[in-house]
């Protein structure tokens, strides 16, 4: 039987709103240099890989 690693999302940094729904923290960047740097703190801070949507949002997930 094979585990599969399931993460668990802790929080969104996006730089569109409306691009993301409730139920996770979110943080709205002005641009994308905003984006990666708070992003980079967040991940340091919670221990979490940043993976990129590619859509506008990066999410921070614990694995």
């Amino acid at each position: 039987m094979s585990e599969e690693s399931v993460g668990t999302i802790l929080a969104i940094v996006t730089l569109q709103m409306s691009m993301v729904g409730e139920g996770t923290p979110v943080f709205l960047a002005r641009d994308e240099e905003e984006q990666q740097k708070v992003a980079n703190y967040l991940s340091r801070i919670l221990d979490a890989n940043v993976h990129d949507l590619e859509n506008g949002s990066l999410i921070l997930v614990k694995h």
